[in-house]
């Protein structure tokens, strides 16, 4: 507590770092406090200045590299890397970046999940071959701020960290090089018809974000403008259109109206301005309609790698009754059910179910079925209702983890696997903890990396009841 005490804002200090925190900050520690301080690496010694300081830990901002020992330190490719909230390991080479990620996931699962590491088959980490320009999604919030010259003008970017702050970029590193096309041209369509950003402060202004898609394998491009009202005339509608609809691939425009004094970005309101209400793409051999608010993973390449190790980890050989639960638009399920006996997808979202239901057909898919609902209200009574037993369960659900009434569920569903899908390793060991609390053992482990040159990884987590043999 002392130390607390003597440690001020703006404070100065010497820091040695030794790990890399859970978004791939760098953390050093001062008599046992912990530190953290973003563009820092295991290995150096820095300059750094205190900028807050809570009751267990604080954040510093590194202002110097005095001593770099193997740190696997690299120039970042984008100038802006340093300053944007986006990119939190540019700076580190990618070799490191995967070995970073690889150590997260087993930490995590050994430490919070209570797992035995020589009990479990830990695989390789699925890396890119091209970290660089690979992200299909992008969301750009929009502001007017004023030139060198002194001219309000209008830009997009991203959030700095920690900050609703833009640093205004329209050429990102790990975006497709589309985005700066669309970005360059909405932007000037907005200079040139006087049409205002939104200011989060005055609830004024009519374009608060920018949310474009990109298909990897049709290369079609969907943009949506997400607006504080529908302040928008025919005319300016005309001249966007003419515009965007000239850039090459451009399937979609729509706008989108939210005007709630909100931090989520989309509204319940989607407006189709120009061409079709949905882009097509595939992994692997489906094909997918993916609408402006269905879940789509934004590395196609690298999902491709992912549903491949989901695949081998449900061992399925075509006699297999599957319950997919959070199933979206039907990515894994459909993905499974060219190996399984019958794919039952389960999903909240009913623009999600209809876009499976569709993608169903588009691929002439006949023994995947999808339903609308809570999955711990809806599989209960589907389960006794179809008398479809599981054999195996999947689950890929939010960043939060599963709730723990789904995972009730899944228990007394009895699968013989449960392949569970995350995109948090926290939250992944607190649920396989549970599960193991109830008869599962995690016996594979894949981490894939779909988030070149940032802090987050994908794993793939093979469960299986304690009773049954190995697939």
């Amino acid at each position: 507590m002392r130390l607390i005490m003597e440690l001020k804002k703006n404070q100065e200090i010497i820091l040695k770092i030794d790990d890399l925190g859970n978004n791939g900050e760098g953390i050093g520690r001062l008599d046992g406090y912990a530190l953290f301080v973003k563009d820092a690496l295991p290995g150096e010694t820095i300059r750094a200045r205190i900028m807050k300081c809570n009751k267990k830990y604080g954040f510093a901002r590194m202002m110097e590299v005095l001593e770099c020992s193997d740190s696997g330190r690299v120039k970042p490719k984008c100038p802006v890397a340093r300053q944007c909230g986006g990119c939190t390991l540019q700076h580190l080479s990618y070799e490191k970046q995967l070995a970073y990620k690889e150590k997260k996931v087993k930490d995590c699962l050994v430490r919070i999940g209570g797992l035995d590491a020589e009990k479990v088959e830990w695989l390789p980490i699925l890396g890119m071959e091209t970290p660089w320009q690979y992200r299909n999604k992008a969301q750009f919030p929009v502001k007017m701020q004023k030139d060198d010259s002194g001219v309000l003008r209008p830009v997009a970017g991203f959030y700095a960290g920690r900050t609703h702050s833009i640093i205004p970029v329209t050429d990102c590193a790990i975006q497709h090089p589309c985005m700066k096309e669309i970005l360059d041209t909405v932007l000037s369509w907005m200079q040139e018809q006087h049409v205002t950003a939104y200011d989060e402060v005055s609830h004024r202004g009519l374009v608060r974000h920018l949310y474009i898609r990109r298909a990897y394998h049709t290369s079609q491009i969907m943009v949506c403008l997400v607006l504080n009202g529908r302040q928008i005339s025919e005319n300016l509608q005309r001249t966007l259109i003419e515009k965007l609809s000239g850039i090459q691939g451009m399937t979609s425009i729509f706008l989108n109206i939210n005007t709630d004094q909100t931090n989520i970005i989309l509204g319940k309101e989607m407006i189709l301005l120009w061409g079709q209400e949905y882009i097509e793409d595939r992994i692997g051999e489906i094909s997918y309609h993916i609408s402006p608010q269905s879940f789509y993973q934004v590395n196609p390449v690298q999902t491709e790698k992912l549903y491949q190790t989901a695949l081998e980890f449900a061992g399925l050989i075509g006699e297999e009754t599957v319950w997919d639960l959070y199933c979206g638009i039907g990515t894994i399920s459909l993905f499974l059910a060219k190996n399984a006996k019958k794919v039952y997808g389960v999903e909240i979202v009913p623009a999600a179910i209809q876009n499976a239901r569709e993608n169903a057909r588009l691929n002439g898919i006949q023994n995947a079925e999808f339903f609308c609902g809570a999955a711990e209200e809806v599989v209960p009574r589907l389960a006794e209702e179809l008398a479809a037993l599981a054999d195996v369960v999947v689950v890929d659900p939010p960043r939060k983890g599963c709730d723990g009434v789904l995972l009730d569920t899944i228990v007394k569903m009895a699968p013989a696997r449960i392949v569970y899908v995350s995109c948090d390793p926290g939250t992944l060991a607190r649920d396989v903890k549970l599960l193991g609390e109830k008869g599962y053992e995690v016996k594979k482990v894949r981490a894939c990396d779909m988030f070149g040159q940032g802090g987050h990884v994908e794993v793939a987590c093979c469960l299986q009841r304690e009773d049954k043999a190995n697939p």
